[in-house]
């Protein structure tokens, strides 16, 4: 019962990047950098096996940010004239690089961290990927005119390489489409079908994060505009629950989300959000096993996983570290409170 597992990203090290920022810039570059990387993937490893985790990801220590990250290595783009764009409904202003040509893969774009992570684990290992609609809400489109089209077309390459790392190893691949929560009715109508294709013929576990975003100003800012009840979930979870994908990370722990909203995902592996990505006091056992035992309300016990409400990135390492261990004991005491 109760798997315990984080959403994505860990904080970077000071001595790969700049910390506690969304989009550091590395310390050091070629050979060097790319050490450092491994070096970092292999720490934060560790240190979530240390900290008791059931599932252990890379915490993203390769990449600058979770979506450029993969579209670094996207034939089509222009990274050299970025232009500034309001991303996730104008919630905040991004430098992005602009689509400009047919996209293509480069090559294999994370086998690196992928497998020195299968290497030095022998837990399950989760990899992250960017959902097809948040890549599309992430660029600037100088060539499809179409964000439907686009979207697929990405969803392509997320599927090619999510095939890739499935065969490194990977156990579970998930999709991070934060922009479900912003574009409501278009993640109904058209951002599942697109999470489908970037799926399609996986044999590995499928899952897709949904989150209100990282603990950064603009995010804090954005959810106190939203009122008491935060019900975006409510429109896409009934499409999830028809689609293919296995597992659904939502945020819960001091979150407005009603609760009951997770019965909507009938049949399907919930990740629920334990621990508060927006504040650095460090949740105690007793307040995750109490949000579990409020989740068991609406989820079996047998599809509830423990998680983090959203990835840790812009964190200091200190209070990722502190939150990673009261993730674990606090699956452990609900495991106690819950077993019968």
């Amino acid at each position: 019962m109760f798997d315990t597992a984080i959403a994505g990203s860990l904080p970077k090290p000071s001595w790969l990047a700049e910390t506690e920022k969304l989009w550091p810039q590395w310390k050091t570059q070629g050979p060097e950098l790319q050490q450092a990387k491994a070096d970092a993937t292999l720490l934060w490893i560790k240190a979530q096996e240390d900290a008791g985790l059931d599932v252990i990801g890379d915490g993203e220590q390769a990449r600058q940010h979770f979506v450029h990250g993969f579209v670094e290595q996207v034939e089509g783009i222009d990274f050299e004239h970025k232009v500034t764009m309001g991303i996730r409904n104008n919630r905040y202003d991004a430098q992005v690089p602009q689509v400009v040509a047919p996209l293509r893969l480069k090559g294999r774009v994370h086998a690196f961290e992928a497998q020195l992570a299968r290497k030095h684990t022998k837990k399950k290992l989760k990899f992250t990927l960017p959902g097809p609609m948040t890549i599309v809400d992430t660029v600037a489109d100088r060539f499809y005119g179409d964000k439907v089209k686009m979207a697929m077309a990405f969803a392509e390459l997320l599927n090619q390489e999510a095939l890739a790392l499935q065969a490194d190893g990977v156990d579970i691949i998930q999709f991070d489409e934060p922009a479900f929560n912003v574009y409501m009715q278009d993640a109904a109508d058209w951002g599942v079908a697109a999470l489908e294709v970037a799926a399609r013929g996986l044999t590995c576990t499928t899952a897709v994060h949904i989150c209100y975003g990282y603990g950064i100003k603009a995010n804090v800012d954005w959810k106190q505009t939203l009122g008491e009840e935060w019900r975006q979930y409510e429109q896409v979870f009934p499409a999830l629950a028809k689609s293919s994908i296995q597992q659904v990370s939502l945020e819960c722990f001091h979150s407005h989300v009603p609760p009951e909203l997770m019965q909507l995902l009938v049949g399907k592996d919930v990740m629920v959000g334990v621990i508060d990505v927006a504040s650095d006091v460090i949740e105690t056992p007793e307040q995750v096993a109490d949000t579990i035992g409020l989740a068991l309300k609406y989820v079996p016990k047998n599809h509830l996983i423990a998680c983090t409400n959203c990835g840790l990135a812009p964190m200091s390492r200190e209070v990722a570290m502190a939150k990673l261990e009261a993730l674990a004991q606090g699956a452990a005491l609900a495991r106690q409170r819950y077993s019968v």
